[in-house]
């Protein structure tokens, strides 16, 4: 799928995304899951092509045929894969769709949400010339978004938060490193602590965090941790360590909706304000998104946003929209609440592996290679 526009951060610029689909039948209904992983190892070690070979070579041969009751048995089906959380997630996510469906609920009540709208903000990528970004960041503030989330690298930070902050002095701001800064750069991000940020994102080692400990102890403004927190333990060592005060879940990131599930809990226990970090999602990755944003420790706008800021054409009906107050209601139907439009699929779709069992349970992985 091509994206509207090029986006770029710290660790590159995304114009196209080869997306895995997951699709899981069981007892004549069928569920999907998407591997939110990207194309190159700059987010994580996983790619498209790691989580092709991990899919059809370990996890599907390790869940067909077997019975299970939900998505949480499959989470402990591939507990013994280390690693590769993109490539589980897709699948144990899909199971948790027929779960929802098979018990005619939608997924956000099955996995204990209780909000009805998500609060959104808007992720904006590196641009060309501020006078560029001026223009988009007040037309995702026209269209309702709450907050707005600004990409920084090396030579492109404190300066541009300032020109920003002066020109949109009271809009909820924050800043995404994307991992490319170092500890001895302390000194920048102390000089963001005057411009009234929401947050400071992963500025770091992306598998650091006593780095970010001792950069949290030195600044006002409250540090958000993301690539670094892909499972539950390090979430519990991130927050005994003070390394930061505000917790990105991103379920593939985390290893699917068991695992994030499981790290909600400890932020809500270690009042730890928490929201939904976006990976460029197909309608698919989306609506899983929605479902789990509405779990009452989310209280903060994630990037969770409409199909059309980034798809001309996505591959669900109806596609994903934001009210004029920054919200997206969450669906009421069954499963995901969202229907995948499968000609869309199909036409786009250049690879594709089946397995069938005929006892049981059968798989299909869809994906897109050059």
């Amino acid at each position: 799928m091509r994206l509207k526009a090029p986006y770029e951060t710290s660790a590159g610029t995304e114009w196209n995304r080869r997306i895995i689909l997951v699709q899981v039948f069981s007892e004549g209904l069928s569920g999907w899951g998407e591997v939110t992983v990207d194309e190159t190892p700059t987010f994580t070690s996983e790619t498209t092509e790691t989580a092709w070979h991990i899919l059809r070579d370990f996890l599907v041969p390790m869940v067909l045929g077997k019975t299970v009751s939900g998505g949480s048995d499959v989470g402990d089906l591939l507990r013994s894969v280390r690693g590769h959380e993109m490539a589980r997630a897709a699948l144990e996510d899909a199971v948790w769709d027929i779960e929802a469906q098979r018990n005619n609920l939608p997924l956000s009540a099955l996995l204990g949400g209780t909000l009805t709208e998500i609060p959104c903000g808007a992720a904006l990528g590196i641009q060309l010339s501020h006078d560029l970004l001026f223009e988009k960041i007040a037309g995702e503030l026209a269209a309702g978004y709450q907050r707005i989330k600004l990409k920084i690298k090396p030579g492109h930070d404190v300066g541009l938060v300032a020109k920003v902050r002066k020109t949109f002095p009271k809009i909820r701001l924050m800043v995404d490193g994307n991992s490319a800064y170092r500890l001895e750069d302390a000194s920048l991000f102390e000089r963001m602590d005057d411009y009234d940020l929401e947050m400071i994102e992963q500025p770091l080692w992306w598998d650091g965090i006593l780095d970010h400990a001792k950069l949290q102890s030195k600044l006002k403004t409250p540090l958000c941790l993301d690539e670094s927190i892909r499972n539950l333990h390090l979430a519990k060592e991130a927050f005994e360590l003070k390394a930061c005060r505000i917790l990105n879940i991103k379920l593939g990131r985390v290893g699917g909706h068991s695992a994030a599930r499981h790290i909600h809990n400890l932020c809500v226990a270690s009042g730890i304000p928490a929201w939904c970090g976006g990976m460029l999602e197909s309608g698919v990755g989306r609506a899983h998104n929605i479902a789990m944003s509405t779990l009452p420790g989310f209280v903060l706008p994630g990037d969770v946003s409409a199909s059309q800021r980034y798809w001309e054409e996505d591959i669900i009906e109806p596609e994903v929209e934001i009210t004029r107050n920054g919200t997206i209601k969450v669906p009421k139907g069954a499963g995901l609440g969202y229907t995948v439009r499968v000609p869309r699929v199909e036409q786009l779709t250049v690879r594709r592996r089946t397995w069938k069992d005929t006892s049981r349970i059968s798989f299909a992985v869809v994906g897109r290679q050059n």
